[in-house]
């Protein structure tokens, strides 16, 4: 006998979820595109009796804690259930969405107030002047805490993986992938062999060809995404070293990282697109440049000047 729904003890249920054509809930456009799903909370509702086991778990779980759930990785919530990433993708999809990060995002909607999917520090009424010390602050908090949390010894054991490497291989998706151009760009400068790959399929492909003789970078915010989990699988599969820039907390793409240099900015939860995130990537990739050319000064000098002299050609 299965148990009655969590969702019947909440004290404000939520409204009725919107099944498309067919009575299945879809979080998928006519032409095949993720669409944006809602009502995440009622759509557990109205599948509990259809749900097994483990289905129920994690549900119960969303819908006990759902202000804890948009800030936890896919991995945290399986290990807080007991059951497996697959499990509770599965159950995402049950619900109509593509995945764990939607059922994130739409979560959140439900939530919180829409001020925080422009920053999660403002007010609807709040003046330019207020506005721009709120972001300032948050971006400085993000600074700090990104330093404080940021491993020496990793550094260190990055640099050494880098400078090894006959070369290098930095993959980004979406948001990640001009912090990966610009990583790409600075190591040119030192005089690294690089190459930058933002797109999907030539990922999969490039880092299926990497080797012990190569070094992968991959910048990913959540550490969750489908693209750069796969190419840095393939990477790791293929015997190259493996370094990742990602947000503090356990994620997918961890099972396959040699080095993790964490980030710490909070914006998983409400919104799509990073913003803090980034600064904190930035000055990753800025004190591991540092570092690489350091490593080895003399060189890294002298490429710099006979780049600079190059670049110097572009300009008036």
């Amino acid at each position: 006998m299965k148990s009655a729904s969590p969702a019947a003890r909440r004290k404000s249920p939520p409204a009725p979820a919107t099944p498309a054509a067919g009575g299945k809930p879809t979080g998928h456009g006519q032409d095949g595109a993720a669409a944006p799903i809602s009502a995440v909370l009622a759509r557990i509702e109205s599948l509990w009796h259809s749900l097994g086991p483990v289905g129920q778990r994690i549900a119960a779980f969303i819908v006990q804690n759902p202000q804890e759930v948009v800030h936890m990785s896919v991995s945290e919530v399986a290990e807080r259930t007991g059951s497996s990433e697959g499990s509770i993708v599965g159950l995402c999809k049950n619900l109509g969405a593509t995945g764990f990060q939607q059922i994130k995002i739409a979560l959140a909607q439900e939530l919180v107030r829409p001020v925080q999917f422009i920053h999660e520090d403002l007010e609807p009424g709040d003046p330019v002047e207020t506005t721009v010390r709120k972001i300032f602050q948050s971006n400085v908090q993000t600074l700090h805490d990104t330093q404080a949390a940021l491993d020496v010894k990793s550094m260190e054991q990055a640099v050494r993986l880098l400078r090894q490497a006959s070369r290098v291989e930095i993959y980004g998706i979406g948001s990640a992938a001009t912090i990966a151009e610009d990583a790409h760009y600075r190591m040119l400068r030192i005089g690294l062999k690089a190459t930058v790959v933002v797109d999907s399929h030539v990922q999969a492909i490039s880092a299926s060809l990497t080797g012990p003789d190569v070094a992968v970078l991959t910048v990913s915010h959540s550490g969750s995404s489908h693209e750069t989990v796969t190419a840095t699988r393939l990477a790791k599969e293929a015997g190259a070293s493996t370094i990742c820039i990602t947000n503090f907390g356990k994620s997918p793409i961890q099972a396959y990282c040699d080095v993790l240099l964490f980030t710490m900015a909070r914006e998983t939860s409400f919104r799509t697109e990073a913003m803090t995130s980034r600064l904190a990537q930035l000055s990753i990739i800025d004190a591991l440049i540092a570092c690489l050319a350091l490593s080895d000064y003399e060189t890294s000098v002298k490429t710099l000047r006979q780049t600079f002299d190059v670049l110097s050609l572009k300009r008036y």
